[in-house]
């Protein structure tokens, strides 16, 4: 152990935190948490321990050429803090808390007639709001049937209320549901996400009232009730700071420095400050799409983002569905990016070249492939390290085309399933189903419109319009 680090150690805190091992090469090799700081870490250099280690991790601190650490105001916040850099950093040496524990994580998805609060482990990309994640997932529910109450919200189910959801009043201000707009409805929603965001103090501050009150008219059941819920409003308060605190410790990205690394990996004649991406969605060749995404000194630039339904292709060939898109995207306008990516190794970028070549545009082309995160250039393979802020870069775009390519999927699919509930109405043809669906726009919006409305939209009429409606309500 180096003179410097002994140094380091003894000026660890005896406090709760979080301690980051890193290698020669500045890598973040292991993620620890430790409610004393100063005697956890001091363990793993303490000579008398080291032959009791098993031979993990006395590899791990053969492997110690540095740390860091971060103090937190206690052992939950050091736990959560830990999973969420354990998961953004991939340690080489941690082998808990990657992938199988998740805490609880409260949902809403705004575009819902009428948005309900739903928990859940996994934080998907679905377009939903997410808050947590937090450390007790008890105190959550409990804090969130308050929150049903406080604010009038909706809070698991799905679909449009039902009658004792419609009857449900909140403890301040009695709003029945069913009396309320969806607007209305979308301002309580709007207040409970702010609440569940950290920003609860007048609730404390109230509910602390309403608990004094109880205790001091004996009323010691309702007391403690309320205490239970301030405990859990406090979780949450705790959690909202320690994602705070957590944003602040993200790596700071230096676009120059990637963009420059790139340059020079790849032999490019300028630097690559316009780069664009592209991906292919599809499931058993069904609903094929594509998306391109475009980076701007590093960052993104959605004004050069595209969807693409893929036209020519049949089936499942993302070699040809790349060709395809590349040629739509470079052959009717005059963007000319400084580098172009691919998703994908040398099957995609040689569509990718191939479409080029064809409508007469030279841009510098690569591939990424997912599994070993090889660059692919035409007649070379590069394998970058995990650290290169090139690699960085790149895996950024690829992961923002994937993003948008599976959003536009995912959007694509749900409207199809919606559009064929009307298959179902006899006497219904292709013809009118689209009239109304360019009308209305959804389905949603055709089952709450007016029958008058419906039967005024040509081709339809009065009996078709009252047949459309009944369907729908049974439905």
């Amino acid at each position: 152990m180096s003179t410097n680090l002994k140094s380091k150690v003894r000026e660890l805190p005896n406090k709760p935190g979080v301690y980051l091992m890193r290698d020669t090469l500045g890598r973040v090799i292991y993620v620890g948490k430790a409610r004393s700081l100063r005697k956890r870490v001091s363990q793993y250099f303490h000579p008398s321990r080291q032959m009791r280690w098993d031979p993990k991790v006395r590899a791990l601190i053969d492997s110690i050429a540095d740390f860091e650490t971060f103090v937190v105001n206690s052992e939950p916040e050091a736990l959560l803090l830990e999973g969420r850099l354990i998961k953004e950093f991939k340690p080489r040496y941690n082998a808990l808390l990657k992938d199988d524990k998740r805490f609880l994580l409260v949902k809403v998805d705004l575009r819902e007639e009428y948005p309900r609060f739903k928990f859940a482990r996994l934080k998907k990309d679905d377009g939903a709001l997410y808050f947590g994640p937090f450390a007790h997932a008890g105190a959550v529910r409990v804090a969130m049937q308050w929150v049903r109450k406080k604010y009038g919200v909706l809070v698991q189910g799905t679909g449009a209320p039902k009658a004792k959801d419609l009857k449900y009043s909140t403890y301040l201000v009695p709003v029945p549901l069913k009396d309320m707009t969806r607007e209305d409805y979308l301002q309580h929603v709007e207040r409970a996400c702010g609440f569940l965001d950290g920003k609860n103090a007048e609730a404390l501050v109230e509910l602390e009232q309403l608990m004094r009150q109880a205790a001091e008219l004996r009323q010691f059941e309702k007391a403690g009730e309320y205490r239970d819920v301030i405990t859990s409003l406090k979780e949450i308060a705790r959690s909202a700071r320690e994602r705070k605190f957590a944003r602040d410790l993200r790596p700071k990205i230096n676009t120059g420095e990637e963009m420059a690394e790139l340059q020079r990996v790849l032999n490019l004649p300028v630097l690559p400050v316009h780069v664009e991406g592209f991906d292919i969605s599809n499931i058993s060749g069904t609903l094929a799409v594509a998306s391109t995404v475009c980076f701007q000194a590093g960052k993104p630039h959605k004004e050069h983002y595209r969807h693409y339904q893929i036209q020519t292709v049949e089936g499942s060939d993302d070699f040809a569905s790349m060709a395809e898109v590349v040629a739509r995207r470079y052959g009717h306008t005059d963007v000319r990016p400084d580098l172009v990516m691919v998703d994908g190794g040398a099957g995609q970028l040689s569509a990718a070249l191939r479409a080029l070549a064809e409508i007469g545009v030279k841009l510098p082309v690569i591939g990424l492939a997912k599994q070993m995160e090889e660059i692919y250039t035409g007649d070379t393979v590069l394998r970058l390290e995990r650290n290169s802020p090139a690699l960085h870069l790149i895996q950024r775009l690829r992961d923002e085309a994937h993003r948008f390519a599976n959003a536009y999927h995912q959007k694509l699919r749900k409207r199809r399933i919606q559009e064929s509930v009307l298959d179902e109405i006899t006497g219904l043809g292709e013809k009118r189903k689209m009239t109304l669906l360019k009308q209305f726009g959804s389905i949603q919006r055709l089952r709450a419109a007016p029958v008058e409305t419906i039967a005024a939209v040509p081709g339809i009429g009065a009996k078709m319009a009252a047949t459309l409606k009944e369907f729908l309500e049974r439905r």
